[in-house]
């Protein structure tokens, strides 16, 4: 391990690099989503999450939803399994170095974990480069550094080269399940997008289709389903979710740790938010309990 910091590669492109702009539009969203939340899960309850990672203009407001009652838990630690968009690790890479870096101040990483985590074997393994560039995971740091600012995190990029979804995701279950036996408070978080690219009815539709199976926990049929609606006439739709890799992933690991299903939390499209109706984007923000 080198120690070395991960600088931010999307700030201002992703959210604003200024950290006073940052810090307004992050408030503003947790406070819109303490007054949207109805009735969520018992936090004591919480095992997992699914959280969103566009833009946050565009995606922040549910992504809020999400880290508004990760924070009601109390993790030490946040296990994030993050696309890996431009296929980088060969199976799940992970960052086991030094802190990652933001606007609103540093994220320190738990290498102790990331490092007993990496020494499972295959497919996880250290890979730094597997987060060169990548904003699945940096851009839920603002909300983390905002709500959970003691927290340490383990960053894992999820390749969609993976071909053992539910072997590593029983591996890593079992492995957080015995340190949150001995005490240790951990979340597992997924961040993933949903339908791409449709227009904002097909969008909603679709995205209603998938959470079926991602809510029943079950990965095989979200990716059968997943294949089944990109053969159907959905002009525009060219994929599901774009992190179906490290969801399918995080739902067996929830499985072994006890979880037995997903609860809603809140779900919208980039034109809820004054994106292109014509051509969106879906965000769901789920707890797994």
């Amino acid at each position: 391990m080198n120690g070395l910091p991960r600088h931010s590669a999307v700030a201002g492109m992703f959210y604003p690099a200024e950290p006073a702009r940052l810090r307004r539009l992050v408030a503003d969203l947790e406070a819109d989503a303490r007054k949207r939340m109805e009735a969520p899960p018992d936090p004591a309850s919480v095992i997992g999450l699914m959280v969103p990672h566009a833009g946050l203009v565009y995606s922040g407001a549910i992504a809020a939803l999400g880290w508004e009652l990760a924070a009601e838990t109390r993790p030490d630690t946040i296990v994030i399994a993050g696309t890996d968009h431009q296929a980088w690790a060969k199976g799940i890479g992970l960052w086991c170095d030094g802190p990652w870096l933001t606007p609103l101040g540093q994220v320190r990483v738990n290498d102790e974990l990331a490092s007993a985590i990496a020494s499972l074997g295959e497919p996880f393994a250290r890979d730094d480069r597997a987060h060169d560039g990548e904003h699945s995971i940096e851009v839920q740091l603002p909300f983390i550094r905002s709500l959970c600012p003691d927290v340490r995190i383990v960053p894992m990029a999820v390749s969609p080269r993976l071909r053992s979804h539910a072997r590593a995701g029983e591996m890593l279950g079992r492995l957080l399940a015995e340190r949150k036996a001995r005490g240790e408070r951990i979340l597992l978080v997924a961040s993933s997008d949903m339908a791409h690219y449709p227009r904002a009815r097909v969008c909603e539709a679709t995205d209603a289709e998938l959470l079926e199976p991602l809510l029943s926990l079950d990965g095989d049929a979200l990716l059968e389903l997943e294949g089944s609606v990109l053969t159907q006439d959905r002009p525009g739709l060219v994929c599901g979710l774009c992190g179906i890799d490290p969801v399918r992933v995080t739902l067996a690991a929830v499985s072994v740790m006890g979880a037995t299903r997903g609860v809603l939390l809140g779900s919208a499209t980039s034109a809820d938010a004054g994106g292109d109706p014509g051509r969106t984007v879906g965000y769901a923000a789920v707890a797994f309990v």
